[in-house]
């Protein structure tokens, strides 16, 4: 629907909202990990690389909301009608075994939370982190999409405050936070681990997603002025939904490398947790954990959200969420029953996720740069440039951390 121009000033900010959700992706437990690691290890070094992840992001998801507002179509409806039912059948199973990857990462980060929390086994905390990510998708289909932004707006804001909170206690020495900011590396293992933050920070269901939560929310406007309006506000909702998740990310890895340098213990989550008990105090420690739990909680949801948009857009039917969830919940509640490792069962889930990569963000710049299916808001010859060089320059860092990780684990 076209907007009056006379209203824009006040409905500009109602506007606002699917790329806050899309957002979510990007402070799930996988970036706790990797974020949390690099800090611990190598201090403000990496810090640099969580900025230019989360700029490389802004665009993807940008491009993604305009893939829906123009055409109408979510990202994998839009590679659907590019390619013959068997290739379509291919993608689709490639997509599932990348959504049940963000599954483990959720549901074992709400289960490590909810074990520092709350001492429970991890098995009960991933069946109630399942449980309470299917609640959250209830709001959206018995309220609608607004409501469910609010509230995941709302979750992201505490999860900021989660992650943030030491620094109320103490702050990074500013020289050390403008060093972090030069990009430089030290030795492989900074290597990997910068790979683990770019793996961790563009997520392959929050691309898919976001092109379904824009076209939902607005529809598909009439070319000209109304939808450049719509684009404008998208890249305000963008920009600013990123700076908050790039903040988080940020404040991730300064928590760590303010509190955690130098210790032994903290590779995991919960040696994470007890560093800053130890180093901060209890109650910042609390703080730290809610984070967690809030990040798996609403993660799980957007997840699962994602997830259905793929099928439907792919297989061109819909499937009932309570067994979607279940279908993509099995494999994390099999591994938190097996007693693996949950640290490296999340190290591993974003090796998986790494796979999912380049087949959501070749064909979003593809099909973004292409006029017969974008018309005149087709992609600027610059932007599409820019949107090449980071899927490939995404994808070549994701070998490398997979080939990093596979040659550790030998």
């Amino acid at each position: 629907m076209a907007q009056d121009t006379r209203t824009r000033p006040k409905t500009g900010w109602y506007l606002l909202g699917p790329a806050f959700v899309a957002a979510i992706a990007y402070v799930d437990p996988g970036n706790v990990a990797a974020n949390v690691s690099a800090g611990a290890q190598f201090g403000y070094l990496l810090l640099w690389v969580i900025v230019a992840a989360n700029l490389m992001a802004g665009l993807v998801q940008y491009l993604s909301a305009k893939l829906g507002l123009v055409t109408g179509h979510s990202l994998p409806e839009a590679v659907g009608r590019q390619i013959n039912r068997p290739t379509r059948l291919a993608y689709w199973v490639q997509a599932e075994v990348v959504a049940m990857a963000t599954d483990v990462a959720e549901v074992v980060g709400g289960a490590i939370a909810l074990r520092i929390l709350f001492h429970l086994p991890l098995l009960v905390g991933g069946l109630i982190t399942g449980v309470v990510s299917l609640l959250l998708l209830a709001v959206r289909d018995r309220n609608g999409q607004r409501l469910f932004e609010q509230l995941i707006t709302g979750l992201l804001l505490v999860i900021a405050i989660g992650f943030t909170a030491s620094f109320f206690v103490a702050t990074p020495p500013p020289g050390a936070v403008l060093g972090g900011l030069v990009p430089h590396f030290h030795g492989s293992e900074s290597v990997l681990l910068a790979a683990a933050i770019l793996g961790a920070t563009v997520m392959p269901h929050a691309v898919y997603l976001h092109s379904g939560l824009a076209r939902d929310r607005h529809g598909q406007p009439d070319a000209g002025p109304p939808r450049r309006w719509l684009l404008r506000v998208t890249r305000w909702d963008v920009g600013l939904a990123m700076t908050v998740a790039g903040g988080v990310n940020a404040a991730m890895l300064l928590v760590a490398a303010l509190n955690m340098a130098g210790r032994g213990g903290t590779g995991s989550i919960d040696g994470a947790y007890a560093a800053v008990r130890d180093t901060v105090n209890p109650l910042i420690a609390v703080f730290f954990a809610v984070g967690l739990l809030i990040s798996g909680l609403a993660s799980a949801s957007v997840g699962a959200y994602a997830g259905a948009m793929i099928m439907q857009g792919l297989l061109y039917r819909s499937v009932p969420m309570l067994v979607r969830r279940m279908v993509t919940l099995t494999p994390a509640i099999l591994i938190l029953a097996s007693g693996f490792d949950p640290t490296r069962a999340l190290v591993l889930s974003q090796v998986v996720l790494s796979f999912g990569i380049p087949f959501a963000l070749f064909p979003l710049v593809r099909l973004t740069s292409n006029r017969a299916v974008m018309g005149a808001d087709t992609n600027h010859r610059v932007t599409t440039g820019v949107g090449w060089t980071i899927a490939v320059m995404i994808s070549v860092l994701n070998v490398v951390l997979i080939y990093l990780t596979v040659r550790g684990a030998t």
